[in-house]
């Protein structure tokens, strides 16, 4: 049993103002936000920062920031980076809002777009080769397949992040990869981890495992790089590296030395006796409706490892977000700071002491009940819902229906709508229709502006870009018809009867005009859809093999015969040499012919 100091530590008595300005101004901080989700989950974002100046950085001085990383960003020019390695489907409906607003999400696989400097699209093209390439030795990925009908220039959907001065600007070009296909594993965590200054000895970055991170339910790796020039002050380049998680929480609490699930005893059985059937015998679970009690180490499998010692002290490096009334109970030498809206609170880690925390279990019955509002902060409606799936039927055509719903009953949105297609699917553009339910209007207003790029068979892909406006409380229908490809044998993948895999759709929601508009709708948000499987139409793998054999054959019985034909020599039996036998076979029928001879030559004296 772990051993924990049984109090609550009371103090919060630091601003929370301070906490947030001094994290854009320090060199280097960390931070974890633990925000315990519905249906027995809990989201962890960590969240990892480095600055470092123009000046500094160019003159080939890394202190915080990785050098491998930076070595490569200044040999192919790139003034601004953008890397995502994501795994699993955010369950929008259940968990609410995304993390970070989405915009440190990426589509399922692997995802790369990044600014760089070049004068023309060859030039850029060259440069975009040798990064992705690089990247790919660095985080062990399959990067270096992005290959030009993997790479979009997209128009509407992204914009810079940093700032840039007007002669930079004109000069950048935008390109865009994914990787569907790719999966994540630990190979790109481990180098993940190597450009983090405390390289995953200290501070929050201890908790980050392998067996943990990719165990969850849905996980998000991101690397953010880009140029910032404060109002006073020298511009600095800054280097952002998140890691998102959702974690079943009684999945977590499985030893890693019997990880597999086995039904609990009896008298461990959490039952809701409030239902007139409950007996000894009888038990309706309540796993999801009144929570459970949970630790830190436990989730993790492991303790915080003291804080990192190049972190921002100012900055608390673990956060939660729990209602005041919710107890929680950490180790000895930390300090809480709660933050004035009552809904989360923070706590200063110990540099020479590891740290954890328990959340105890909050009883909905008995004498003193606790409302389940009290046990987690109720999740934000997102403001789009986004579905994407396929239509059709047979091998030859088929569609993709997108459903976007607003579920605002008073704000319109507006938002870029993004798709990167193969090659082989070949869409139809006229066939592309919206249809509205739900609210009163034409479809047509739905589709402000379109921009269309046609693929080039094993050149590009395609390229649809759009711009929407989706009324409150309607559900917006997308569908478009497409025909597929017929591709050689040489350019289906090993398991080809699996299918395709289609990149998610990428969705980056506008800020709203209105002043009065609340803060979410005040800034940039991003969401992705899920990944689409294609299948195509997959030719008989076995007949080229038959094909081979069957050739093999003949070709050698046709070969063997016409060469014996040809080479061997027919001559009579007694024109040709005499054979003479040695060995044991020859000793043998010599003996035998004189004993054969000596027979013959008693019969004959006999007679």
């Amino acid at each position: 049993m772990r051993r924990f100091f049984s109090y609550l530590i009371p103090f919060s008595v630091l601003l929370w103002s301070v906490v947030s300005a001094s994290a854009a101004t320090s060199d280097y901080y960390e931070q974890l936000i633990l925000k315990p989700l519905p249906q027995s989950t809990l989201l962890a974002s960590f969240n990892f920062r480095s600055n470092t100046s123009l000046s500094q950085f160019e003159a080939h001085n890394f202190r915080y920031f990785p050098r491998s990383l930076g070595q490569i960003l200044q040999h192919v020019g790139t003034r601004e980076l953008h890397l995502r390695f994501s795994l699993g489907r955010w369950d929008a409906e259940s968990w609410g809002a995304r993390p970070w607003d989405g915009t440190k999400e990426g589509g399922t696989g692997v995802e790369l777009w990044a600014w760089l400097e070049a004068e023309t699209d060859e030039q850029a093209d060259q440069k975009w080769l040798s990064l992705t390439n690089a990247l790919s030795g660095l985080f062990c990925a399959s990067l270096n397949f992005i290959d030009e009908t993997r790479t979009t220039r997209p128009v509407m959907s992204f914009q810079p992040e940093g700032d840039h001065p007007n002669s930079i600007l004109a000069n950048m070009q935008l390109l865009h990869g994914v990787l569907p296909r790719e999966v994540v594993c630990t190979e790109n965590l481990t180098p993940f981890l190597k450009l983090l200054p405390c390289k995953g000895k200290a501070g929050i970055s201890t908790l980050l495992d392998g067996h943990k991170l990719f165990d969850a339910s849905w996980q998000s790796m991101a690397i953010d790089i880009r140029p910032i020039c404060p109002s006073e002050g020298e511009c600095v380049l800054q280097i952002e590296q998140t890691i998102d998680m959702v974690l079943d929480i009684e999945r977590s609490k499985r030893p890693r030395d019997n990880p597999i699930p086995r039904p609990p005893p009896g008298h461990d059985l959490k039952c809701n006796s409030s239902k007139p059937y409950h007996s000894g015998d009888t038990c309706f679970p309540t796993d999801y409706v009144e929570g459970q009690d949970w630790a830190l180490d436990q989730v993790f499998g492991k303790s915080i490892k003291g804080a990192c010692p190049l972190t921002d002290p100012n900055i608390p490096p673990v956060c939660i977000q729990a209602p005041n009334s919710r107890d929680i109970y950490t180790t000895a030498g930390a300090t809480e700071i709660k933050n004035p809206n009552g809904l989360s609170r923070c706590y200063q880690v110990p540099s020479d002491n590891d740290f954890s925390f328990i959340l105890p279990r909050i009883s909905q019955e008995g004498e003193n009940p606790k409302p389940i509002t009290s046990e987690f902060v109720e999740p934000e409606t997102p403001l789009l819902y986004a579905e994407r799936t396929f239509t059709g039927h047979g091998y030859e055509r088929g569609g993709v229906r997108t459903i976007l719903t607003n579920p605002s009953p008073d704000t319109e949105v507006e938002f870029f709508y993004m798709e990167s297609l193969p090659w082989f699917m070949r869409i139809y553009l006229h066939t592309l229709k919206t249809h509205i339910d739900g609210a009163s209007g034409s479809s047509k207003d739905v589709i402000e502006q379109i921009y269309y790029r046609p693929a080039l068979d094993r050149v590009r892909g395609t390229q649809l870009e759009l711009r929407m406006r989706i009324p409150p409380a309607s559900t917006v229908f997308l569908t478009y018809d497409f025909e597929k490809s017929i591709l050689r044998y040489t350019e289906y993948p090993p398991d080809a009867n699996r299918g395709f895999d289609v990149a998610a759709a990428v969705i980056t929601i506008l800020p709203s005009d209105s002043s009065d508009a609340p803060l979410a709708r005040q800034k940039t948000s991003n969401l992705r859809t899920t990944t689409l499987l294609l299948s195509l139409p997959t030719p008989d793998f076995s007949m080229p093999y038959n094909v081979i054999i069957f050739t093999s054959t003949a070709i050698a019985l046709a070969f063997g015969g016409l060469y014996n034909i040809l080479i061997r020599r027919f001559v009579g039996a007694d024109e040709g040499p005499e054979v003479n036998v040695g060995g044991l076979k020859g000793k043998v029928i010599a003996a035998a012919a004189k004993l054969m001879e000596k027979l013959k030559g008693a019969k004959g004296k006999v007679d």
